[in-house]
């Protein structure tokens, strides 16, 4: 197992207790957190799979993943009023892990011969849209859209990496360096309270 492959592990099991968190919130039943959990950790890299037509889809083919969801899933349920205090480490692990998913996801738009641009815009899709999938079906508003600069960190951490790929660098030093772009900008962020411009409501009328 090499490190991004279980970096890539400990991102789905922070993505699905989160789902599973939420699910819970919500008063769901253990199956409603299991596909909370489960669209959470693996969603938007599904999405990707379909949209590139890449076979199998990511969970299908790793075993591991579905391991991984169940087990985040249980300790949920029993660790609930430890788990959901601890903000700063699931926010830490959820900030890795949107970091790997969207360089994971680039490179294999990448491998699939898509344009940079296309690549950049999968990886994207792949670190965001499973916290979609499950605000949409929890009815929540997606995060990205009205609050924090989830998305536009994985791209910049994407062009990072794209601009990064004409120098002659260390692929695990290339894939770190910009890991930690994303890293940051969602800490600086997050820490400073940053959003990115609204269009106010008075311009539509009420």
């Amino acid at each position: 197992m090499n490190i991004i492959y279980a970096i890539d592990i400990i991102g789905t099991f922070a993505f699905a207790i989160s789902g599973a968190l939420v699910a819970l919130k919500k008063d769901f039943d253990v199956f409603g957190v299991i596909i909370i959990a489960f669209v959470t950790a693996v969603g938007g890299g599904m999405i990707r799979d379909v949209l590139i037509n890449a076979h199998p889809i990511n969970w299908i083919g790793d075993i591991n993943y579905i391991w991984t969801i169940l087990t985040a899933v249980a300790i949920t349920f029993l660790f609930r009023s430890r788990i959901a205090p601890l903000r700063k480490t699931m926010f830490l692990f959820d900030t890795i892990g949107i970091s790997v998913f969207t360089l994971l996801g680039l490179q294999k738009g990448l491998s699939y011969n898509l344009h940079p641009f296309i690549a950049l815009v999968m990886g994207m899709v792949s670190a965001v849209f499973g916290g979609v999938i499950r605000d949409v079906l929890t009815r929540k508003v997606p995060l990205i859209f009205k609050k924090e600069i989830y998305a536009s960190a994985c791209l910049a951490g994407g062009v990072v990496y794209l601009i990064l790929g004409y120098f002659n660098i260390n692929e695990d030093i290339h894939f770190i360096i910009s890991a930690t772009v994303i890293i940051i900008i969602r800490t600086v962020v997050v820490k400073y309270e940053l959003e990115l411009p609204k269009i106010k409501n008075d311009l539509f009328g009420k």
